[in-house]
């Protein structure tokens, strides 16, 4: 199969640019990039120049060596006038049935307790069962506009906010996650976005962004998230799971939030609470 190129524009330093940014992202130098994208550093300082167009494949060389997020790759692609390697079709097209299978699998298995797609900005895609039945259960999801947004919604004092224990604690715990399970590694122009509307939420300190230690909980390996359910204080823990060895942008950008109890008396009360609800 040949080499397709697109029939469109791009300024003469884009490629250049992306190539600089994310060296710098990643804190490569030309000749340590080079060396691992095997490639000569005269070469790469070239292409970075625009003195020279690269192959696809050295673009698929640079890039995998700065583990560049699959989306930003296809811009790489587009910006040196190939068109783009990976699809972009939403989560829930044709060619992702099989992970949508596998996704409504996970969500049903692990009802009674709430599980959740996300993409890569935290709004939900789909939940199972359990995840309405419970968020419903303290507040009118109804009344939040779609596509609804699981970190709004923990940070909205409309929200599920005064039903949280200890919020800023978790609050700060969920703002590091931010930090920590962006697509790799980096905060896009979006998550920004996301980030400074969260921030504009009122008792949100601005210090918050820095990535110090929140502590944990005693005698617990992680952060737990207390609701308060009636005078009830009901403590989860999240897992998270996201698709191995993604060919797509969507397949790259999915994760499934699943909570668990934290401890044994949830579990006893989720179970009985569910079952009447």
């Amino acid at each position: 199969m040949g080499t397709v190129r697109t029939n469109q524009k791009h300024l003469p330093d884009e490629l250049g640019a992306l190539l600089r940014h994310w060296r710098e992202v990643r804190g490569a130098s030309q000749l340590g990039l080079s060396l691992d994208a095997g490639i000569s550093q005269r070469h790469l300082s070239f292409i970075e120049s625009g003195r020279s167009a690269p192959s696809r494949q050295t673009l698929s060389s640079i890039a995998q060596s700065l583990d560049v997020p699959l989306r930003e790759r296809n811009a790489i692609f587009l910006a040196a006038g190939y068109a783009p390697v990976y699809s972009e079709a939403p989560w829930n097209a044709q060619e992702m049935q099989g992970i949508t299978r596998a996704l409504d699998r996970m969500l049903r298995q692990h009802d009674p307790f709430p599980a959740i797609v996300m993409d890569r900005y935290w709004n939900v895609l789909n939940t199972n069962e359990s995840s309405p039945r419970f968020f419903g259960s303290f507040i009118d999801m109804a009344a939040r506009t779609e596509p609804r947004n699981m970190l709004h919604l923990m940070f909205d004092p409309d929200g599920m906010r005064p039903f949280v224990v200890d919020w800023e604690t978790v609050a700060r715990s969920l703002i590091q996650r931010v930090y920590r399970e962006t697509v790799g590694r980096v905060l896009d122009e979006q998550t920004n976005a996301l980030l400074d509307e969260l921030f504009a939420y009122p008792g949100v300190d601005a210090s918050w962004r820095l990535h110090g230690s929140v502590g944990s909980a005693p005698n617990l390996p992680m952060i737990p998230m207390a609701f308060n359910k009636d005078g009830t204080i009901l403590s989860y823990f999240s897992m998270v799971t996201s698709v191995g060895a993604p060919q797509s942008v969507a397949a790259q950008e999915l994760r499934v939030e699943s909570m668990f109890p934290a401890d044994e008396e949830t579990e006893v009360f989720h179970g009985k609470w569910m079952s009447r609800s």
